[in-house]
């Protein structure tokens, strides 16, 4: 079986992660760590970078930093992870879910506008597939009505949109390194900071709501609890494993890269016989090729594909069931519209293999999605 996704390994991991160890230092914010968040300020250009132990945990920082309440509305799609929502509804807050665009699949930045009421207080673009959103015109609508922009930047480390990585853009922002991604940690995450006004409190809420950081800088006498905050540190040992990646991240990319471009020629003719959509990426838009999909006609033919794939040895999978079907959605959360483009998404969308080492298996993938596309109903 060719799986959907193997963790890459750069091989110095280990040797970090011994060191990490020989240090005495495993809890997090040590020197590992530090060299994580250098890294971070440096090639994202952000204020601020903290390491989290998800990006899960990064979203929910960056709520706790818009100081929502009970009834504020924050604008996102519904064709995302669960995380996007959840961060803003655990502090009260309304996901209201705004359809995509029928190209990249991201957030509809024309539709944005008509969602605001007086209760609106941040805008979610999810960057999908590491392929930007529409930033100039979400940026310039959340200037004329006073919104916090909070990049889900989960799958876009190494995009960029109009030569500006995702990542810098809003306020705030949020990075996943989960074993999915480009660069993995396992688990693990990122908290962005692009406003020095929410850099120090962003250091309290991460740690535990107390301003240890301070008192480590010498700032402060003692530390002591000052603010709302959780435990939102990752241990040295997963930063370690981090500095490893991210001392690849350009070859690691450049791989992919090459496999994307693969799929995407190879598919072209498909494309031109209206068996499939492939992935639409604007020239303005670098992205990192963290994942290629293709669109099937409906969801009869998308299921007939994923078995074909499976019976030959392919995993392939499909996301998201989105957010306003779901029954948290339909509790939490609130839809602008019919979001005819997300539902019609969700049944068609499916995602080939793409990982780091699988290139000599590419050609198995494509020959069997060959065999399942050929393949009468």
């Amino acid at each position: 079986m060719i799986p959907f996704n193997k963790p890459y390994m750069t091989g110095k991991e280990l040797w970090y992660i011994a060191q990490a160890h020989a240090k005495g230092h495993l809890a997090g914010d040590g020197g590992f760590t530090k060299q994580c968040h250098h890294w971070l300020e440096k090639t994202i250009g952000c204020q601020k970078a903290l390491l989290t132990h998800s990006c899960t945990a990064g979203l929910e920082m960056a709520a706790l930093l818009a100081d929502l309440e009970p009834g504020d509305e924050v604008i996102m799609p519904s064709f995302t992870f669960v995380s996007t929502a959840n961060a803003f509804v655990l502090r009260g807050a309304v996901p209201v879910f705004v359809d995509i665009r029928p190209d990249t699949l991201n957030l509809d930045e024309r539709l944005i506008e008509a969602a605001i009421t007086p209760r609106t207080r941040a805008i979610v673009p999810v960057h999908y597939a590491g392929v930007s959103c529409e930033m100039d015109a979400i940026l310039e609508i959340a200037r004329r009505h006073n919104l916090l922009v909070i990049e889900d930047a989960a799958q876009g480390l190494g995009s960029s949109y109009r030569r500006r990585p995702l990542g810098s853009m809003g306020e705030l922002a949020a990075l996943s390194f989960h074993e999915t991604k480009n660069v993995i940690a396992g688990e693990g995450g990122a908290l962005l900071v692009n406003v020095s006004r929410l850099a120090e409190r962003a250091e309290i809420i991460r740690e535990k709501g107390t301003n240890r950081s301070q008192f480590f800088r010498g700032q402060v006498d003692k530390y002591t609890w000052v603010d709302v905050g959780s435990s939102y540190l990752p241990g040295e040992i997963v930063a370690a494993f981090l500095v490893a990646q991210f001392e690849e991240v350009d070859a690691i990319n450049r791989r992919r890269l090459l496999m994307w471009d693969v799929y995407h020629q190879a598919l072209s003719s498909y494309e031109a016989e209206g068996l499939l959509r492939r992935p639409i990426v604007p020239g303005h838009c670098q992205h990192n090729a963290h994942m290629y999909y293709i669109l099937l006609p409906d969801l009869a033919r998308r299921t007939a594909v994923i078995n074909s794939l499976k019976a030959q040895g392919v995993q392939s999978v499909f996301h998201y069931i989105p957010l306003h079907s779901a029954p948290a959605g339909k509790r939490y959360a609130r839809t602008h519209g019919e979001l005819p483009v997300t539902n019609n998404t969700s049944d068609r969308l499916l995602r080939l293999p793409l990982w780091v080492g699988m290139e000599e298996q590419q050609r198995d993938v494509l020959r069997a999605l060959r065999v399942a596309l050929e393949a009468k109903d």
